[in-house]
């Protein structure tokens, strides 16, 4: 079970913050369906290569400050 919850509509902001992180990543890659956070969580983990704790604190960040364009 995903420790956070992430909106279809919060996911759009979020993916951006993101991806000016690690810009290397697409669309493609970040695609996301509200519901699905374990799998997401799975695959940013492959794909920046780091632990769960992390994307997940990284997720959480951008969560509280969606307003905020820093990640």
């Amino acid at each position: 079970m995903a420790e956070i919850t992430i909106s279809n509509k919060d996911w759009e902001r979020v993916k951006i913050k993101v991806q000016r992180k690690y810009n290397r990543l697409t669309d493609e890659q970040l695609q996301y369906t509200e519901g699905n956070e374990d799998d997401l969580i799975k695959r940013i983990m492959v794909l920046v290569d780091r632990d769960r704790e992390y994307v997940v604190f990284t997720l959480k960040k951008a969560l509280v400050n969606i307003d905020n364009n820093r990640l």
